[in-house]
């Protein structure tokens, strides 16, 4: 059976998820039960009465991530709902586990009214030490994350700013190989949602304003109606926010248009959006990320053909993969250990140069560390941990 569908739900069928809860502490005699419950168990309850810090210390709270959904952005599969969604939030789960020995707890919500998941997630928060908001749909999921910034734990929409930052790393190594100064980039973004709204954020420095951040020359940003421009009617506010930092020249067309003269496209659309002509379009030895999952915007081997000098795709089996696990597990795993209160820009920036630093003499086929190597996510949480400190928010 090679299928890996039907092997996945062959899995899923045999162990009835992928997660389970193991308990830390033995239960085999009367005294393991008096300590680990009653009466021992009111001694912790007081001290972290008297001190809600110690919560961080007796309590799973110091090491423990909630994976909000409403199952509305989920994968390539849209909106399927919070109880479809849940395979997905306990694979993510299953990777804070693995990477960054964090305790997370998948939180499939039904509803998709705003202001009802801020106030459920506000009244969930004194569990956690993180909030890790997962397959959100925009615009509603900007929303959601700025009304969350004030619980005092760190809140990240890993969709957002876990794809941005790891194309930010991506992109940094893609410069190195191809010799182009990552300022002067002229980069093309099919799609205007979550995670093609972050990209454009990181990579023209809005909301970075510290030193760290090098904006690129500019950044074209296209949906399905083609690049958002100041001819565009109608546009919703988040289109319009988009406009004032992106497409500097005003221009006016769709993708391929778009393409003429770029360095860099970055698809987070959908799959066979591009052909060889689109690369060919482009200015000499580009670099392109069609980030569409399961079919890329174009095949890496026909953008290649075409005269791509690098290649980074959101799929296991081609080189490059750029893949959110080599930024969430170690982002949070660093604000957990610094006790920081939130995750800021600086923190992320930190966590891009890091990740891109772990690949110490990057190629063609190398840009990025593969998903299976564990010592990237330490490498981010120490660099993570860092900024929290030199940012002053710890």
């Amino acid at each position: 059976m090679t299928d890996p569908f039907e092997r996945s739900l062959e899995l899923h069928r045999r162990h009835r998820g992928k997660l389970a809860v193991v308990s830390k502490v033995p239960l085999e005699s009367l005294d393991d039960l008096s300590l680990a419950y009653s009466p021992g168990v009111a001694r912790p309850c007081t001290e972290i009465a008297a001190n809600p810090e110690l919560a961080r210390e007796l309590t799973l709270k110091g090491n423990s991530v909630a994976i909000i959904t409403d199952g509305s952005a989920v994968l390539g599969l849209g909106n399927i709902g919070p109880l479809a969604a849940l395979p997905v939030m306990e694979g993510k789960a299953l990777l804070f586990k693995e990477y960054a020995d964090i305790d997370a707890w998948p939180l499939c919500l039904d509803t998709q009214d705003v202001d009802e998941i801020v106030e459920t997630v506000k009244r969930l928060a004194p569990t956690f030490s993180g909030i890790n908001l997962e397959d959100i749909s925009a615009p509603r999921c900007f929303e959601i994350e700025a009304r969350l910034q004030d619980l005092g734990i760190p809140v990240f929409h890993d969709d957002q700013h876990g794809t941005a930052i790891v194309l930010l790393a991506a992109l940094l190594n893609a410069a190195k190989v191809t010799g182009r100064d990552p300022e002067s980039l002229k980069v093309v973004v099919n799609g205007a949602g979550a995670a093609g709204t972050a990209i454009a954020k990181l990579l023209r420095c809005v909301g970075y304003d510290d030193k760290a951040c090098s904006p690129v020359a500019d950044v074209v940003v296209c949906d399905s109606r083609g690049a958002i421009g100041p001819e565009r009617k109608n546009l919703t506010p988040a289109k319009l926010e988009l406009l004032s930092y992106t497409n500097r020249q005003g221009r006016d067309g769709d993708v391929h248009e778009m393409l003429e003269g770029a360095d860099v496209f970055i698809g987070v659309s959908v799959g066979n959006v591009l052909s060889g002509d689109d690369v060919r379009r482009m200015a000499p030895n580009p670099i392109l990320f069609p980030m569409a999952n399961p079919t890329p915007e174009i095949m890496p081997q026909v953008a290649l053909e075409a005269g791509a000098a690098v290649v980074g795709t959101g799929r296991s089996d081609f080189p490059n993969q750029v893949n959110n696990v080599l930024a969430f597990p170690g982002i949070f795993r660093g604000a957990l250990d610094a006790h920081a209160p939130r995750i800021t820009s600086y923190m992320m920036l930190r966590a891009a140069h890091a990740l891109a630093d772990c690949v110490q003499a990057p190629t063609a086929d190398r840009i990025l560390p593969t998903a299976l190597e564990k010592e990237t996510a330490p490498a981010v949480a120490r660099a993570v941990a860092a900024a929290a400190a030199a940012d002053a928010v710890v």
